[in-house]
C-alpha cells in the first residue's frame, strides 16, 4: 500500500508534478508504483487512483476539451497510449500476485489424503493365492509349468473342442453366464467354466510332449455352503508317446500326500464319466467323522469314510483329434481339482462363501504371512 504518508508518492502527486507533455516519465512513475503494490488490494488501489472514473488519467483525458484544437489530437493519442500501457501493467501484475496468491493458499490448505500406516498389522495373504501356490510348487517339481488363459472363452474352446457339441448333455450340468455375440450371428462367448480351455490353446499351439498345470478363475452358477458363482481350478495336462494311467495315479498320489503332508494318507480311484477323458477317474481321500468334526486322514483301522477331492482320465481321443494331434501316437491324462475345496479340507474352513466376504477377521484367522513362500524344502 501507498499513500500520502508512505514511502512513495501516491498518483495524485505523480501528476501535479509532471505536465501534459512528461508522459514517458509519467509513464515510468506508474511503472514503478504498480511494481510496488505487494498484493492485490495494494493493487486494486492504484488501478482505481490512475485509471477509475476519477482517475488521474481520466481526468487527463477529460482535459483534452480544454486544449488548443492543434494539440488536442496528439496529446489526446498519447493518452490513450499511457492508458494502455497502464493497462496492460497492472494486468501483467495482477496475474503474478493472483499465481503467488494460489500458491500461498495451496501451501496452506495442504492435506494429506494417504491413510496413515496401521502399524498393528502387516496384511495376511489370502488362503486362495496360498493355497495355489503350495499347488504350483508341488506339480512344479514334477516338471510341470503354469500355463494361463482368457477368462471369456468362446463356445469351441470352453465346450466343443472338449468333446462336448451343442447337444451334449454334460453342458447341462455347467450353468453358464453367457456375454452378448461381438457381432451379429457369432455364438455369444461364454465366462469359463473349467480352466480346460486353457489345455485347448496348449494343445493348438504346441507340439507334444506337453507338461503343464492351468490355474485360474472359473464360473458356474451355483450358490451355497459348498459352491460360488466365481471360483478356483487347477488342472493339468501331460502329453506324450508313453504316459500311461499308471503315471497319472503316480503323480496324483505323490501330489495328496504331499499336499496334506502325510506320507500313507488312504486314497482310493473310482470310475467316474467325463466326456474329454477316457477312461475316467475320481480320487477320493481318507477321512473319519466325529461329531460334526471331519479330519483328513485314516485312523487306527484305516479310513472310516471317504471324500472326493478331484477328477482325472486319460485323455480323450477326440479331444486330441480336435487340437491337431495324433491320437495313435500321442497320449497322456488331464486332472482338475477346485482350489477352494483343497484349502477348506486343508485348512478346516467350514464355508465356502466366506472366501469372498472381504471379513477381516476371517482373513486374520485363516491368512498366511505375504513372505510366507511354499516350498518343498520348507513346508507345504
Amino acid at each position: 500500500m501507498f499513500g500520502c504518508n508512505g514511502s512513495h508518492p501516491t498518483p495524485f502527486f505523480i501528476l501535479r508534478f509532471f505536465t501534459m507533455t512528461d508522459f514517458a516519465a509519467l509513464k515510468n512513475a506508474c511503472a514503478d508504483h504498480i511494481a510496488a503494490a505487494q498484493d492485490l488490494p495494494a493493487l486494486d488501489e492504484v488501478r482505481v487512483l490512475l485509471l477509475g472514473k476519477k482517475g488521474k488519467i481520466t481526468e487527463l483525458l477529460k482535459s483534452l476539451a480544454s486544449l488548443p484544437p492543434e494539440t488536442r489530437k496528439e496529446t489526446g493519442a498519447a493518452i490513450n497510449a499511457l492508458k494502455e500501457d497502464i493497462t496492460a501493467a497492472i494486468a501483467e501484475k495482477q496475474g503474478r500476485l493472483n499465481q503467488a496468491a494460489l500458491q500461498a493458499r495451496m501451501l496452506a490448505e495442504k492435506v494429506d489424503v494417504t491413510l496413515p500406516v496401521r502399524c498393528e498389522s502387516l496384511g495376511n495373504l489370502h488362503p486362495i493365492p496360498q493355497t495355489i501356490e503350495e499347488i504350483v510348487a508341488i506339480f512344479a517339481d514334477m516338471g510341470l509349468k503354469v500355463a494361463e488363459g482368457p477368462d471369456v472363452e468362446s463356445d469351441f474352446y470352453n465346450f466343443t473342442a472338449l468333446n462336448m457339441p451343442p447337444d451334449h448333455p454334460a453342458r447341462q450340468m455347467q450353468d453358464s453366464f453367457y456375454l452378448p455375440p461381438r457381432r451379429e450371428g457369432e455364438e455369444p462367448p461364454v465366462l469359463r467354466t473349467q480352466t480346460s480351455p486353457v489345455q485347448i490353446r496348449t494343445m493348438l499351439t504346441q507340439q507334444p510332449p506337453i507338461r503343464i498345470i492351468a490355474p485360474g478363475r472359473t464360473f458356474r452358477n451355483d450358490y451355497d455352503q459348498t459352491h460360488t458363482p466365481m471360483f478356483h481350478q487347477v488342472e493339468g495336462l501331460v502329453l506324450d508317446e508313453t504316459t500311461h494311467m499308471g503315471h497319472l495315479k503316480g503323480v496324483l498320489i505323490e501330489f495328496l500326500r504331499c499336499c496334506f503332508a502325510m506320507p500313507d494318507l488312504p486314497f482310493r480311484f473310482r470310475l467316474s464319466y467325463f466326456p474329454f477323458t477316457e477312461p475316467s477317474a475320481e480320487i477320493d481321500i481318507g477321512c473319519t467323522r466325529h461329531n460334526g468334526t471331519l479330519t483328513i486322514g485314516g485312523g487306527k483301522n484305516g479310513a472310516e469314510d471317504w471324500l472326493e477331492v478331484l477328477g482325472c482320465g486319460m485323455v480323450h481321443a477326440k479331444v486330441l483329434e480336435n487340437c491337431k494331434i495324433d491320437s495313435s501316437r500321442i497320449q497322456g491324462f488331464a486332472f482338475g481339482m477346485g482350489v477352494e475345496r483343497l484349502a477348506m479340507l486343508k485348512y478346516g474352513i467350514p464355508d465356502l462363501r466366506t472366501f469372498f466376504e472381504s471379513d477381516l477377521r476371517w482373513l486374520r484367522h485363516y491368512g498366511f504371512s505375504a513372505l510366507q513362500t511354499p516350498t518343498l524344502a520348507g513346508g507345504i
